[in-house]
């Protein structure tokens, strides 16, 4: 397939691209973002970085090539995306009756890793929302994100580069890993700053909801805004990542308190600071040897999909203290050990 790519801001550039092998592409080059710009143009979807995690997206204005998400990841359809925008400044076509506590959280938090939940005009497809009458609305900070967004000056609905229920790619190898044959084109952008998704949150009478913990934690919002505790429909999935299991290795995980519950030999283990014994593993990473809960957050994801290995029968993970960034980790690692004991 021959892409002959032009825009007006960039050279015109012809790249040849076999349908059946990834082209992994330098995200800091002006040339390789109009081609991803312009596969995104053309109904495609693209796998490019955003501080929280790698993103597989599509156009969302495009109900076509957003159905492609839902192919290639095998996510279901009543699960709602989220959408990214490249600033504030054109979300009225896309969102209606903003809250004062949102636009005070995005004067603090925009560009960065929040998501809030909007009623949606009808510029955003159903296919995106699930059906539902709100959307999910980012402005990442990955620059470049943000240059593929001004490039293409449309939004672009994208999940996390995964298969469904699987953990997110934080970085390249990641996704060359699962996606090497069914998506055309990734925008390689270096390792992902946070390592966890967004956080994404909800406006209810009385104060923001979380609906799902992530690289803006609770304490940082309350800063802003008063936080509710309860305020979800439970028969509603109304964020990603609400489901009961998600962000699981295909080995089962077991949460544990220290290497002296680690019983079986034939595993891995994934300590959240410098074990102060010997552990009884195959495998062994430690997400931070001083204790640091940020760079045990961008290290989570990454060091579980090393674990994840065939010559182990179980994951043993150890508990991080629940403040913080720490309370987005210990959620994912929750839903992550619910997979196996369903």
């Amino acid at each position: 397939m021959q892409y002959i790519l032009s825009t007006g801001e960039f050279p015109t550039v012809s790249i040849r691209q076999d349908p059946d092998r990834m082209e992994i592409l330098d995200g800091k080059d002006k040339r390789s973002i109009s081609m991803a710009a312009e596969l995104l143009e053309g109904g495609g979807i693209v796998v490019f970085p955003t501080e929280t995690v790698y993103g597989l997206g599509a156009v969302a204005h495009n109900p076509y090539a957003v159905a492609k998400i839902f192919e290639v990841k095998r996510r279901p359809h009543f699960d709602p995306l989220i959408v990214h925008l490249d600033g504030c400044d054109r979300l009225t076509e896309y969102a209606s009756d903003i809250p004062s506590d949102a636009k005070r959280l995005m004067k603090r938090f925009w560009p960065g890793p929040l998501t809030m939940i909007l009623k949606k005009r009808p510029s955003i497809p159903d296919i995106v929302t699930a059906g539902l009458s709100t959307v999910g609305i980012r402005v990442p900070s990955h620059p470049v994100a943000l240059e593929l967004l001004r490039v293409l000056r449309k939004p672009i609905a994208a999940p996390s580069a995964n298969p469904f229920g699987y953990m997110s790619p934080t970085r390249v190898r990641h996704v060359t890993k699962t996606f090497a044959d069914r998506v055309p084109l990734v925008l390689d952008g270096g390792d992902s700053a946070y390592g966890i998704e967004s956080t994404i949150i909800s406006f209810r009478q009385g104060g923001v909801f979380v609906h799902r913990h992530g690289a803006v934690s609770v304490e940082e919002l309350s800063e802003h805004v008063r936080i509710i505790e309860d305020g979800r429909a439970a028969d509603i999935c109304e964020s990603p990542g609400e489901l009961p299991w998600h962000y699981a290795p295909m080995k089962p995980l077991k949460l544990v308190n220290g290497p002296q519950d680690a019983t079986q030999g034939e595993s891995s283990y994934l300590a959240f600071r410098k074990p102060s014994s010997e552990v009884n593993a195959r495998h062994v990473r430690v997400l931070s040897e001083s204790g640091d809960l940020r760079e045990a957050a961008a290290n989570f994801f990454s060091f579980l999909i090393d674990l994840d290995r065939d010559d182990v029968n179980i994951i043993y993970a150890e508990k991080l203290p629940e403040t913080g960034i720490g309370r987005a980790v210990m959620e994912r690692l929750r839903k992550a050990s619910r997979k196996h004991a369903c």
